[in-house]
């Protein structure tokens, strides 16, 4: 199930983006990612409109989407592979007629995704907060 994001949900939504985040970009120190726990909790989520898939009552992953950009969508690593992600993606196709989104050029698995769910590659660039090469990405529907 699909519900948006309360202040309840704060703890488990961080600990699926540190943990998948670490997974997803071992090309960036962990320290990083542990390093911005509290900017996300201060100030990304708040920012942001976010919905949590939720399985047998637990949280296991998420979305936050920015205005059209799909800022963050992560899924709780020991539960990847199990159409989480598609159906997180297929709820924010269903509340946008536009998403954009930028992903790490190295973190080929979440690139595959990405084209697999219809986005295309618009643009590269480097994300100033890791100096790491990435894609900006867009779906229209």
């Amino acid at each position: 199930m699909i519900r948006s994001f309360t202040k309840a949900d704060m703890d488990a939504v961080l600990s699926i983006w540190v943990e998948a985040s670490i997974k997803a970009h071992n090309f960036v120190a962990a320290e990083f990612w542990q390093s911005q726990v509290e900017n996300m909790r201060s100030i990304y989520i708040p920012a942001s409109e976010t919905y949590v898939y939720v399985q047998n009552s637990n949280v296991v992953g998420f979305y936050a989407l920015q205005e059209n950009s799909l800022a963050a969508i992560f899924v709780s690593p020991d539960k990847q592979g199990q159409g989480i992600g598609k159906a997180l993606v297929n709820d924010a196709k269903n509340r946008r007629t536009e998403l954009t989104l930028s992903v790490y050029q190295q973190n080929q698995t979440s690139y595959s995704f990405y084209l697999s769910q219809g986005f295309y590659v618009v643009s590269e660039e480097v994300d100033e907060h890791t100096g790491c090469q990435e894609y900006f990405m867009c779906l229209k529907r």
